[in-house]
């Protein structure tokens, strides 16, 4: 009460939003493998994904054809979703992620489901994540590798020096 009041002059200034602001959520299409876990995950199931198989001619001679899920449609409907974010935490392939874009407001109800082309131009709005904390711990499988790769180090080393053999040091012999 003994401050002063403070009118954020909202569509001239845009606000300062905090960095985990859940705004939209941008699809990383390239990512997609059309899994369907984000759908059957979604508790609103607001989300609806369609594809097709399509067979890939083998990579090298003799191998066999494979077959592939190509993504025709992935919508979010923003009028059902909840903004939980369950989608996003169970994608297995980090293509979907949090975008800060707050102003889709539409007049049609219809209108807030938007489709995979809307989603994308969302993507480029999703913030860097942050930097790793210099004081964590490593994770186990970069220790794990570390350790391998300087075990592996030491041996090509010791096997070296066995092929080099015993050298003369300076001031033995004669």
């Amino acid at each position: 009460m003994t401050k002063r009041t403070v009118t954020q002059q909202y569509p001239d200034v845009q606000p300062d939003l905090p960095p985990r602001t859940r705004g939209v959520i941008g699809l990383f299409e390239e990512n997609c493998t059309v899994c369907m876990l984000c759908a059957r995950e979604c508790p609103d199931w607001c989300i609806y994904i369609d594809s097709h198989k399509e067979t890939v001619p083998p990579a090298a001679p003799g191998g066999r054809e494979r077959s592939r899920n190509v993504l025709d449609r992935f919508a979010i409907d923003f009028a059902l979703c909840m903004y939980c974010g369950i989608c996003i935490e169970v994608c297995p392939f980090d293509a979907l992620f949090w975008s800060p874009e707050f102003e889709y407001a539409e007049t049609d109800i219809h209108e807030l489901t938007h489709e995979r082309d809307k989603l994308r131009e969302w993507m480029w709005t999703v913030p860097e994540p942050p930097a790793l904390d210099p004081a964590a711990e490593e994770p186990k499988e970069i220790a794990a590798a570390r350790k391998a790769a300087d075990k592996l180090a030491a041996q090509q080393q010791a096997e070296a020096d066995r092929e080099e053999g015993p050298q003369e040091t300076p001031g033995e012999g004669t």
